[in-house]
């Protein structure tokens, strides 16, 4: 590993490692100074809250900070926009538009960002997206095989809440989605019950990707303040990690021996 900076805070560069082939845009011996954090879990879980709060508290401990998630792609945003709009796309069609979504983020905006030793907080990766193709029937290795490209992050933060957690924050806010209740899936005939349904599914799934991708499972249903506390220990432990250990020769007034 490579030892670089970023905003006066020394960091280790390390060559990235992937779920499969990777992208050929980053050819073997590069390296990366940033570090990619994952914050996962169900719809209304959350996640935008603690994204917000980590992100602030990152730059305030002298981090470059990226924020992305889904559909932010400038090559995909409006086309996914106008197909979530009309309905009218398979569940193979979608899922291929989606994973182009999240191909052009990758290469275009994480993978930069950490060259440039960002720190990239992404609400949601493609495990999200992979259990919502597999909730509409997609098969699981060919999930991982269509992301092989894909990142392995160095850290995610699987926020895991029941469905009772989740309906009552969905009603506070701006209630139930057509797309987050899996309405297109004709598991239910009101928008409460499909909810109900579908993000149950959802949250199966994720657990079976717990062990296979090493989600950090923090309970999500207790107050956001105990929740973050719980996600800043584990960011913060990754930031023990990044940085190196000052050893007797990098002291000051240590010579070298030759």
């Amino acid at each position: 590993m490579r030892r670089t900076k970023t905003k006066g805070m020394p960091v280790y560069a390390r060559e990235p490692k992937f779920y499969g082939e990777g992208l050929p845009s980053v050819p073997p011996g590069s390296t990366l100074s940033g570090r990619l954090i994952v914050i996962e879990g169900p719809d209304n879980v959350g996640r935008s809250t603690l994204m917000q709060m980590l992100h602030d508290e990152m730059e305030h401990r002298g981090h470059a900070v990226s924020s992305t998630g889904f559909r932010r792609s400038d090559l995909t945003r409006d086309g996914l926009e106008q197909a979530r709009k009309g309905n009218t796309l398979g569940p193979r069609t979608m899922a291929l538009f989606y994973a182009t979504d999240f191909a052009d983020r990758l290469e275009r905006q994480i993978i930069p960002a950490m060259r440039a030793g960002f720190w990239v907080l992404s609400d949601r990766y493609f495990y999200s997206i992979g259990a919502r193709d597999m909730a509409r029937g997609a098969d699981r290795e060919w999930i991982r095989k269509l992301y092989g490209f894909a990142l392995i992050p160095d850290l995610i933060v699987y926020l895991r809440a029941s469905v009772d957690d989740l309906v009552p924050r969905a009603l506070a806010g701006r209630g139930f989605d057509y797309w987050e209740s899996g309405m297109d899936l004709g598991l239910a005939d009101n928008l409460y019950d499909s909810f109900r349904i579908y993000q149950q599914k959802l949250i199966d799934l994720f657990d079976g990707m717990v062990e296979p991708f090493n989600f950090q499972v923090v309970d999500a249903s207790r107050p956001v303040e105990s929740v973050y506390r719980d996600v800043r220990r584990l960011v913060l432990a990754l930031e023990d990690d990044a940085t190196p250990k000052e050893t007797p020769d990098d002291r000051p007034g240590t010579r070298r021996r030759r």
